[in-house]
């Protein structure tokens, strides 16, 4: 059996992307019949058809689909070792960056994020990944994911990692809310029904235990799987919402019609992080992506602690 050629990589890499023959010839330059006979190659050493007919329309077979990112991470790999660190120009690097990130990073940072890469690597684009049942540093190893910015948890030993802030939480609910209406206490906390917040439908969580080491318990009455679904959810209703500040103050800031309250009990801060396999630790667009993440949330920290003073 003969070596594949590994030029078949850039093309399939291509034709996932533009999602027609023509799309795709016309991507790299060459006619239409020459990609036909591309395509006809990676077929044979797939054994796969690559594209199926919907209607007037090819769509990629599951087989291509779950190759797709294994095929741009691949190349990825292969362009950093045959470009010399020097010569990379971000201005002109076409990168696409998939990252896992928490929302309170999205709320707070990923305005300016996109500020900075439009002028600073104005071809790259940044891909959200969702957060999905697989193993986050598997999923860096595999690079699925290319950086991972969440809660500070265990990970893999050879899986690079970082601190970037830490955050609290903060009770939510709606702007004229009866709770309000007197002190604040964690017995007046359970007469409401309550909003939880889990990508994975998970309806308890470090909030739970606190109130049952008091003798209470909350009743649950809504799982959201995302911060915004369930500040929407508060506005018409007497349902309560833990939070992380980072957050809270964001949809504040916002405009939407809630209040923010202390929450009368111990919770712990929750220190969040960025992570990525050691294999993009010396590329620089990665490099200038860790770095321009790490400066926001020390702009934040330091003006925190000003606000602190």
């Amino acid at each position: 059996m003969g070596k594949p050629d590994l030029n078949l990589l850039f093309a399939l890499d291509v034709l996932l992307e533009e999602g027609s023959v023509v799309g795709a010839a016309q991507r790299m330059n060459v006619s239409s019949p020459s990609m036909s006979r591309t395509l006809s190659r990676i077929r044979d050493a797939l054994g796969d058809p690559v594209f199926a007919q919907a209607g007037r329309k090819f769509v990629p077979t599951p087989r291509a689909l779950a190759l797709r990112e294994q095929v741009r991470a691949t190349l990825a790999q292969a362009m950093q070792v045959l470009t010399p660190s020097a010569d990379v120009n971000l201005t002109t690097l076409e990168r696409r960056f998939n990252v896992r990130a928490t929302d309170e990073f999205v709320s707070i940072h990923l305005g300016r994020l996109l500020e900075a890469m439009a002028k600073d690597m104005p071809r790259a684009m940044l891909r959200l990944s969702p957060e999905e049942d697989d193993v986050d540093d598997e999923a860096l190893r595999s690079g699925r994911i290319d950086l991972f910015i969440s809660a500070s948890r265990k990970l893999g030993p050879e899986i690079r990692a970082q601190s970037l802030f830490t955050t609290s939480f903060v009770g939510v609910a709606r702007e004229n809310h009866p709770i309000f209406d007197d002190d604040i206490t964690l017995e007046r906390i359970t007469r409401w029904e309550h909003i939880g917040v889990s990508r994975r439908g998970k309806s308890a969580g470090p909030f739970d235990s606190v109130m049952e080491a008091q003798g209470l318990r909350r009743h649950v009455a809504l799982v959201a799987s995302s911060p915004y679904v369930a500040l929407f959810a508060l506005q018409g209703s007497d349902l309560l919402l833990p939070l992380p500040k980072h957050l809270a103050r964001s949809a504040l800031a916002a405009g939407l019609r809630i209040r923010l309250f202390d929450l009368p009990m111990p919770l712990e801060t929750v220190p969040l992080i960025q992570a990525w396999h050691p294999r993009l630790q010396n590329d620089p667009a990665h490099q200038w992506l860790r770095r321009t993440i790490r400066g926001f949330c020390n702009e934040e920290a330091s003006i925190a602690n000003r606000d602190r003073a």
